[in-house]
């Protein structure tokens, strides 16, 4: 079977680039392992809109993020997608954070997100009484969506243009030939016959010319299983679980902005945010999960039970900026797992895109050269809802 482009992975960045490839005139092909779209890594995340405060200056992150920012409101707006502007104070809880606070405020800038200010505490804990904090750096771009809508409004677009979306469909390998990419395909239930046996029959074979992995938490180990892609391309990936907790029902929502501390390794701290509801939840905090293998990821086996006992973390790290939260008031919510480029200890590493037909050059990305292959998007998480209007456009091929 002969497809025009291929999607693998149908979250908020493959619908995007399969609703882009569908503007262009292309007819796409989006294969997703999961009976529906966006049930992994797009829909188990704070669902914010990031300004683009805290990536290196001229890296794919701060790119990405500060100019799909703009685009996201754009786009939400004509589209009627629920999403609101409500502002994020990135609170210093001691003097010895100041300078962390200082230091977003300049990198900020840097990556042209304008309308940033510090403030004292008093003026910061006159905007939120129940805060607490010596410093905090105000940022009125941030805000919240509402994911599955603006996933809902790419998959009719992408649709309303052609593409096609199969779920609960798997590539298990591929390899180039003839100046083509061979996806073997089968239905995901039976994904654990090629961990066992890798050269198992596969139930379909799809051809293509242009492939985009944007499979997610799965991405580096189903490129690995392309024949014919050079190994050395592929960045070890690390992965991280996020829980979040909300409050009993009974307590009055404490923040009308998101609050966040300074950020700590691997994440932004146990942060506020507010869904689009109204409901508050904490988190996610950190837990490097050291015990995933490749088959792991490759089967997409991942467990999401938020273990009541985190709130004993919890409760020290949301009192450091809101200390009337009272014992006992804290519920399990979920957790979601963020593909990592780097791993603890570890500098912080940018977006992974590779393609062939521009090499997206940064001194945090692994490069590669023009190739025949899968275009691979590696590592994308925190941001993703606004890097997904624009990864899309350095994915796309021209027409």
């Amino acid at each position: 079977v002969v497809a025009d482009c291929v999607v693998i992975g149908g979250g908020v960045v493959g619908i995007a680039v399969a609703r882009q490839l569908g503007l262009a005139g292309r007819r796409v092909v989006v294969l997703e392992a999961s009976p529906a779209i966006g049930t992994v890594t797009s829909s188990r995340n704070s669902e914010v809109i990031h300004a683009g405060i805290y990536y290196p200056s001229q890296s794919l992150k701060a790119r990405l993020c500060v100019n799909g920012r703009k685009m996201l409101y754009d786009y939400c707006r004509l589209n009627g997608v629920p999403h609101k502007q409500l502002g994020k104070l990135i609170v210093a809880t001691s003097t010895l954070q100041n300078n962390v606070l200082e230091k977003l405020h300049r990198v900020g800038i840097e990556n042209g997100v304008t309308d940033l200010r510090m403030m004292e505490a008093e003026e910061a804990m006159a905007m939120e009484p129940q805060l607490r904090c010596v410093k905090a750096l105000c940022s009125p771009s941030t805000g919240i969506i509402d994911t599955h809508s603006l996933m809902l409004a790419f998959q009719g677009e992408a649709e309303e243009h052609g593409a096609t979306f199969a779920f609960n469909t798997s590539v298990v390998r591929g390899h180039i030939k003839e100046n083509s990419i061979h996806l073997h395909i089968s239905e995901t239930k039976d994904m654990h016959t090629f961990v066992d046996n890798p050269n198992a029959r596969a139930q379909m074979i799809l051809t293509s010319n242009v492939v985009i992995n944007s499979a997610g938490l799965s991405a580096t180990s189903l490129a690995r299983r392309f024949h014919g892609f050079p190994l050395q391309s592929i960045p070890n990936t690390y992965y991280a679980r996020g829980c979040y907790f909300t409050l009993s029902e009974t307590q009055k929502v404490p923040f009308s902005h998101l609050v966040y501390p300074v950020p700590e390794e691997g994440g932004l701290g146990v942060h506020v945010t507010v869904d689009m509801g109204g409901q508050v939840r904490f988190g996610p905090d950190v837990e490097w999960m050291h015990e995933i293998d490749d088959a792991t990821s490759f089967l997409n086996m991942f467990k999401y039970t938020v273990d009541a006992r985190r709130a004993e973390f919890f409760y020290p790290e949301i009192r450091k900026y809101y200390p009337q939260l009272k014992d006992g008031t804290l519920r399990p919510d979920y957790s979601g797992i963020r593909p990592k480029l780097y791993g603890p200890g570890q500098p912080a590493a940018d977006f992974v895109i590779q393609h062939k037909f521009k090499t997206l050059q940064n001194q945090h990305v692994i490069l590669v050269e023009t190739y025949l292959g899968p275009q691979n998007c590696f590592g994308i998480t925190v941001t993703c809802h606004q890097t997904c209007l624009k990864t899309r456009q350095k994915l796309c091929p021209p027409t």
